[in-house]
């Protein structure tokens, strides 16, 4: 009887650690940190509660911003002067380097602002 109990356990603990591993690569998979160079490029932002404003906005890929940065500053309360990427979006930042706004990845070439203490921004692909 003992023997048995031990016996079907095994396998158990072994479906459930193969379970967790599997889980955990698939989640990595989906969060793959964008390379610089595919988000660099010409943006357009908008306000949500304004959309016929408009803000053409350069994400460099060294990292630093171009365009209208004052549009995007009256917006945020401070001027932007840098961005990275990140698994879920993109951030912009000040100029010492710290975090002003994350724009989370909504689709593909279409991010948004996510917390709703934040403006609520959407950064899209700029038409070729």
């Amino acid at each position: 009887m003992i023997h048995n109990a031990f016996t079907y356990r095994a396998p158990a603990w072994f479906f459930a650690m193969l379970m967790t591993f599997s889980g955990d690569v698939t989640m990595a998979s989906s969060l793959k940190l964008p390379d610089p160079s595919e988000l660099a490029g010409q943006w357009q932002a908008h306000l949500v509660s304004e959309p016929a404003t408009l803000c053409a906005v350069e994400l460099v890929q060294n990292g630093t911003l171009g365009g209208q940065l004052d549009c995007l500053a009256g917006w945020l309360g401070e001027t932007p002067i840098g961005w990275y990427p990140e698994p879920d979006g993109i951030s912009l930042t000040d100029k010492e380097g710290s975090r002003i706004i994350h724009l989370g990845r909504q689709k593909e070439g279409f991010y948004q602002s996510t917390r709703q203490a934040d403006p609520q921004i959407t950064l899209q692909r700029a038409p070729h």
